[in-house]
C-alpha cells in the first residue's frame, strides 16, 4: 500500500446532494421523485481519486476539506448509477464503518456530470490496459528461451555480393583518364576599363591617332615634282 499513490482524475467545485426515498422496486431512479431540487441536503466540491486499482468519490467541503461522504467506485457493482430522467443527477453508494447508504447527486451542468462520468470511465481504461500488459509479461516469462548460439562444430558462411565491382573498376579507370588529359587554358577575357575606353574612341579620332606611314604622302610628292618641272619660280 506504501507503494500505491493518490492520483486526482477530477476535480468539480459544486455538486449537491438530496436525501432520495428508498427503492422499491428494480427499476431505475428518477431525480423526479426526489422532491424539491432546490431543497439539497448538502452542497460541496466533489474529487475523482485513484488510489492503485481503486477509485474513489470523495464528497468534502470546498472551504476547509472536511470529509463529507466516501464511494468507492466499482464498475461492476451498482456504486454509481445515472438517474432515468435526467442526464446530471446520479445515485451513490457510499460507505461508513461498515454501513452503507444511497445518496442523491447533481451537478447545475450537463458538461460537469458527463466529465464525472468520463473520468470513471478512464479509470476502467487504465485498469484495462494495465491487466493486459500484465498479462502480455507474464506469458512473455513463461515462453522457453531460445538459444541463439553457435554450437561447437557450427560456422557461419557469409556471401558478400560483388557484381558490381567492374563497372565500379571502368568507371574509376574513365575518370582517372580523363584527369590526366591537358586542357587547354583560354586566354582571359577583356577588363571593364579596356572595353570602355575602346568604345568611347570615335573612328575619327582612331583616324587621327594612327601614325602616318610613308605612302599617305605620295600624292603630294608628285605634286610637288609636278610644279618644280612645269614652273620652278612659282614658290619664289
Amino acid at each position: 500500500m506504501s507503494d500505491e499513490y493518490e492520483s486526482v482524475l477530477l476535480v468539480i467545485r459544486e455538486c449537491y446532494v438530496y436525501k432520495i426515498p428508498p427503492r422499491t422496486s428494480s427499476r431505475e431512479y428518477k431525480a423526479s421523485e426526489w422532491g424539491d431540487m432546490e431543497a439539497f441536503l448538502w452542497k460541496g466540491r466533489l474529487r475523482v481519486i485513484s488510489v492503485g486499482e481503486k477509485c474513489f468519490i470523495k464528497l468534502e467541503d470546498g472551504t476547509t476539506g472536511e470529509l463529507f461522504a466516501q464511494c468507492l467506485y466499482d464498475p461492476d457493482t451498482n456504486t454509481v448509477e445515472p438517474v432515468r430522467d435526467s442526464s446530471r443527477y446520479f445515485v451513490l453508494r457510499i460507505e461508513d464503518d461498515g454501513r452503507h447508504a444511497f445518496i442523491g447527486m447533481g451537478f447545475q451542468e450537463r458538461s460537469e456530470a458527463f466529465d464525472f462520468q468520463v473520468a470513471l470511465q478512464d479509470h476502467v481504461k487504465h485498469l484495462k490496459i494495465e491487466k493486459e500488459s500484465a498479462e502480455y509479461s507474464k506469458k512473455a516469462l513463461e515462453q522457453p528461451k531460445r538459444d541463439y548460439s553457435l554450437k561447437e562444430g557450427q560456422t557461419i558462411r557469409l556471401k558478400i555480393g560483388n557484381h558490381n565491382t567492374r563497372h565500379i573498376d571502368s568507371i574509376s579507370s574513365i575518370n582517372t583518364d580523363e584527369s590526366t588529359k591537358t586542357v587547354p587554358l583560354l586566354p582571359p577575357p577583356p577588363s571593364a576599363a579596356s572595353v570602355r575606353k575602346k568604345q568611347s574612341i570615335s573612328p575619327a579620332a582612331q583616324n587621327i591617332q594612327r601614325s602616318p606611314s610613308p605612302n599617305d604622302f605620295s600624292d603630294f610628292n608628285d605634286f610637288t615634282s609636278y610644279t618644280d618641272s612645269s614652273n620652278p619660280d612659282i614658290f619664289h
